[in-house]
């Protein structure tokens, strides 16, 4: 039985906490493996409509981003900057399509079986459990700043920055991978990392060895929470029989601007 897949993204959310150069293609690979078919996707989005008039680099970018979601099999939602003036005379903006995602949602929902949802966002609990009570398998992916209280009540909770290929990792040389460190022996300084590759039947998680002594983080107390993402490299080391060790490992807490 194959599932029928809709993904929600609430681009904002997801541009300001940690997934700014997201792949959406990467995206929509993953909604059509492990015998499901991506039947919806939306992308909520804001605009400054001012600026889109006035600025035409900013317009020629923002239209260009834009083709690429569509090309990539997203409809695009837009919701127009607004601006305000409090009693206090500050000008804020606020362009928020919360209601929107929610609805579509939910109206959409009728004809699905899994929805991937994109956000941190805590405002969203309540809609995870309305699409779980009409049937729906809610699968939650974000970056920074999530609600722990949205991680609990999704099915599942997978931080977009293990996800291989979604966000590029910067290179410098060899092929990296990002991971999660699992039974560290701070005693004796040695962990694994589980991290994950893209199989036909969707993510498949891998562990590798490692040793602190490997890494350039500021505190090995690190590897003590599984919640910390590093970076590395796994090779072959010809001191201990050439078994494969993950390497030149890195917090990306540490070097995220």
């Amino acid at each position: 039985m194959t599932l029928k897949t809709g993904i929600y993204v609430d681009a904002e959310n997801i541009r300001l906490c940690g997934g700014y150069g997201m792949r959406y293609d990467v995206l929509v690979d993953l909604a059509n493996r492990g015998g499901s078919s991506m039947l919806r996707a939306n992308c909520y989005l804001a605009e400054n409509g001012e600026r889109t008039k006035e600025d035409r680099d900013y317009r020629l970018k923002l239209y260009r981003y834009h083709n690429i979601l569509r090309q990539c099999g997203f409809k695009v939602i837009k919701k127009y900057v607004k601006h305000f003036v409090d009693d206090e005379g500050i000008l804020t903006t606020k362009a928020n399509a919360d209601m929107d995602l929610a609805i579509d949602a939910l109206l959409q929902a009728r004809k699905l079986d899994k929805i991937i949802l994109l956000t941190g966002d805590g405002d969203f609990i309540r809609l995870v459990q309305a699409l779980q009570n009409m049937g729906c398998r809610v699968e939650v992916i974000a970056f920074n700043n999530v609600s722990s209280d949205l991680k609990e009540e999704a099915d599942s909770f997978l931080s977009g920055f293990l996800i291989p290929g979604l966000l590029p990792i910067q290179q410098d040389g060899g092929r990296w991978y990002r991971g999660i460190p699992i039974n560290y022996n701070s005693d004796r300084g040695f962990g694994f990392m589980r991290y994950y590759s893209m199989q036909a039947h969707g993510l498949h998680a891998e562990s590798v060895f490692f040793h602190c002594s490997k890494s350039s983080v500021s505190s090995d107390g690190l590897f003590l929470d599984s919640d910390n993402i590093f970076e590395f490299k796994i090779v072959a080391n010809p001191e201990n029989n050439n078994k494969t060790e993950a390497m030149d490992i890195r917090s990306i807490d540490e070097i995220q601007p």
